[in-house]
């Protein structure tokens, strides 16, 4: 581990246990339905450290980016994973296809939605729009792929993306996980059409019309929230 990363995870740790709750520790665990402990530090005490952790440890090359996100997601309380996603997010200006494995790994240890979902619309979604040619290729193969989170990655990862959206992909995606009985699979499809429907609601429409036969109950809820009218 590097100086920068080292000082840092010191300076997380001490924050966080200075404002940790040992009474909301536990009803936060088990509200995530986790093993990983928590110090008990909400969203608002997590955001001040957060500021505090990106001005005073500034990475200065790729190596010393990924190092301070690997060093603080490898710690062993959940609020750590969450400053790791908040940095890897900040730090935008290394967020390039060299990343991907990385964010892989992320996505695959995570493997729960709050930590899952944090990489998929922020940090996935900003290759895929920014580099396209050199991330789809990677991400295509986790559509269809064995691994639950990486499916559902690459379901979700254009949420936000609005026009920049690649449409065929979004439906390809869909399309090939609808007969999957996981519900975090599913509610991804639905919430994934949701997004785009605020975009382009008849494109939705008419897919979830075409293959209403295939949809769970769930995905097709959530996917006609707000275009019911339109769905025949």
């Amino acid at each position: 581990m590097d100086e920068l990363a080292r000082s840092a995870t010191a300076f997380v740790q001490q924050e966080l246990a200075a404002l940790g709750d040992p009474d909301k520790a536990p009803q936060m665990q088990a509200y995530m339905k986790t093993e990983m402990p928590f110090y008990g530090v909400q969203k608002a005490g997590r955001t001040a450290i957060m500021r505090s952790l990106v001005k005073q440890f500034v990475p200065e090359d790729d190596l010393q980016y990924e190092a301070l996100v690997v060093a603080l997601w490898e710690l062993p309380h959940r609020e750590e994973r969450y400053l790791a996603l908040s940095v890897a997010r900040r730090f935008t200006e290394y967020i390039r296809p060299p990343r991907l494995p990385l964010y892989q790994r992320l996505i695959v240890e995570g493997a729960w939605w709050d930590l899952v979902d944090e990489v998929a619309t922020k940090l996935i979604r900003s290759l895929v729009v920014e580099y396209p040619d050199e991330t789809w290729p990677v991400v295509d193969g986790w559509s269809d792929g064995q691994d639950l989170w990486l499916r559902r990655t690459a379901i979700i990862c254009q949420i936000g993306a609005k026009g920049s959206t690649d449409v065929g992909r979004l439906f390809r995606f869909c399309r090939s996980n609808l007969e999957d009985p996981d519900f975090f699979i599913r509610k991804a499809i639905g919430w994934a059409l949701r997004e785009y429907a605020k975009t382009d609601p008849e494109a939705v429409a008419e897919f979830v019309s075409t293959h209403r036969e295939d949809f769970s109950g769930l995905s097709f809820r959530e996917a006609t929230k707000h275009i019911s009218e339109l769905v025949s």
